[in-house]
Parts: structure tokens; sequence; C-alpha cells
């Protein structure tokens, strides 16, 4: 019998347990950002190629139902649905999973993060809106902006230490829904010509 998935706070317990096993996810922010960019980019993707990395685990466990990962696997395929009917039906409720800040700012970082991580393994897919010569290469500057590269330093170069900066660093999560939806209406008419 196939175990039941996990509610979201016991797959962020997990998730945490786990973290030497070096799962992309260490975090619900960061699954939830991960995630979201399955659903709204530019290709669709086999749930064992990117829940296995997501989560840390192998392909077999697919296989065993009544495990702890497999009630994992659920609780992110259940997620994923979640997030897919939100964005098809309802596109203004969608509400990014961030934590906040010591000072009560919101974090957005770990969900950019995590959206980050699920762009790359498939980089030129996302190319069109990572040319800055793109009128839509707007849509990733909200999430991007809390990014680093392989060396550390910010994706989208040094942040200005102005004032403004500061302020949109500070309120560039209230963007993502939006350009969240964007994206997806954007990729949707070349998604689904590849998968037709």
């Amino acid at each position: 019998m196939a175990a039941a998935a996990m509610s979201l706070v016991q797959l962020e317990r997990w998730l945490q347990d786990r973290v030497e096993r070096r799962p992309v996810a260490t975090s619900l922010p960061v699954l939830d950002g991960y995630i979201a960019a399955i659903v709204a980019g530019p290709v669709s993707i086999s749930p064992l190629d990117w829940i296995c990395p997501l989560l840390a685990i192998d392909a077999d466990a697919f296989n065993h139902g009544g495990t702890p990962e497999f009630a994992a696997i659920s609780a992110s395929a259940q997620h994923h649905n979640a997030i897919s009917k939100t964005l098809s039906t309802n596109p203004d409720r969608f509400e990014p999973i961030h934590h906040s800040k010591p000072n009560g700012d919101i974090d957005a970082r770990p969900w950019c993060l995590g959206f980050h991580a699920a762009m790359r393994p498939r980089i030129s897919a996302w190319a069109p809106l990572l040319d800055t010569r793109n009128v839509n290469h707007g849509l990733l500057l909200p999430i991007l902006i809390h990014c680093e590269d392989d060396q550390g330093c910010p994706l989208l170069g040094p942040t200005n230490k102005a004032r403004q900066t500061e302020q949109f660093l500070r309120n560039a999560h209230s963007n993502i829904p939006a350009a969240v939806e964007a994206m997806r209406q954007y990729w949707m008419p070349i998604r689904y010509a590849r998968a037709g």
C-alpha cells in the first residue's frame, strides 16, 4: 500500500534531517521555488528527473510505497499539482512560501535559490529570458537578484548600495508571484509545442 503524503511541515523536517545527502531542497521555501520553476518553466520534465535531485533520493524510491522517501515524493508531487492548479485556475492567489528574517523582513533568497536550482540543469531552455535584449528578461529580476554564481558573486553583478537598490531588494519578493505567472504564460506556447 502506498504511503500517504507527508504534510509540508513534516516534509521540511524530513529535508532538514537529510542535509548530509545534499538534496537541492533543504527547506520548504527552496522546495517551493524549485517546484514553481518546474511548473512555470520552458520544458516539461519527468517527475523522476526533478524529484530525485530535489529530495536526494534514488529513482528506486518511486517503487516502494510505505517509506518516508515515498511519502516525501508524494508530498512533492502534490505540491507540484497544487502550484500548477493555482497558476492555471487562479494565478492571483499564487503565493511563494517564504520565511521571515530575524528583523521581520521577508527572506525571499531561499525560494529564489530553489527556483534558480531548477533552472540550472536546463539553462539553455531558459536562454531567451536570460538574454538582456529580450523585453521579458525583467521577469527573472525579482528572482535572480537574490542568487549567486558558482563563485559566490551576485548573479546579476554587484549590487548598487543606493537606497533605491536596498528598497528594491527588500520588496522584490512582492513581484515574484506576478513574474512566475507571466513566465508561465511566456513559456506556455513553447512548452506545449515541444510536448506535442
